[in-house]
This record gives structure tokens, sequence and C-alpha cells, in this order.
């Protein structure tokens, strides 16, 4: 799954349809494979966008769940740690990289 793309359901207060939005327009750049369409595809990229955050507005909206609501910024604080882990193991990796081709 794309890493910009976050878990909308079950929060509290509930996803906003400019959250739906983001999401549907990272959702529609992964799969076109461009940050910004030509021209030419401008129409069709954002028609694929509006249907996409349409339709993930009515699933957030219709999902159902037994489990209490999340917290936004405990879950912010998770990708947070998340994402520092992983940039500090790559960064550990590159430093044996580069030791290892000095060795050599």
């Amino acid at each position: 799954m794309c890493r910009n793309i976050v878990p909308l359901n079950n929060f509290e207060p509930a996803a906003t349809d400019e959250e739906c939005s983001d999401a549907a327009l990272q959702f529609v750049r992964k799969i076109a494979g461009t940050t910004k369409p030509s021209r030419a595809n401008q129409d069709v990229f954002d028609r694929a966008v509006a249907e996409i955050a349409r339709a993930t507005r009515h699933l957030i909206d219709d999902l159902v769940t037994t489990a209490p609501p999340k917290i936004r910024e405990e879950e912010a604080n998770k990708r947070r740690a998340r994402s520092a882990e992983r940039y500090e193991a790559i960064r550990v990796f590159q430093e044996q990289k580069r030791a290892a081709r000095a060795a050599s």
C-alpha cells in the first residue's frame, strides 16, 4: 500500500471529505504512475479522483465496527515512529554498504 494513504476508518470525528479526496488523489497518482497528468489527461485524472473520493466517502460512512474510535494524534505518532524506524534502518544499511565498499 502507498505509505501516503492513511487509514480513515473509525476516527472521532469521522474522516473529512478533504481527507477522502486526498487519499483518492494519492491512489490515482499511484495507479497512473504520475503526480501531475498531461493536459490531455487532466480531465480523466480529475474525474477518477472525484469518483474514488465519492466511493471512499461512501465506504467510510457505511463501515461498521465495534472497536473504540481511534485518536488521530496517537495514530499520527505511530506513523511517525514507524517512519523514523524505517529511515534509520535505511541509514544504517547505507553506512554498512559504504563501509564494506571502503574495506574492499
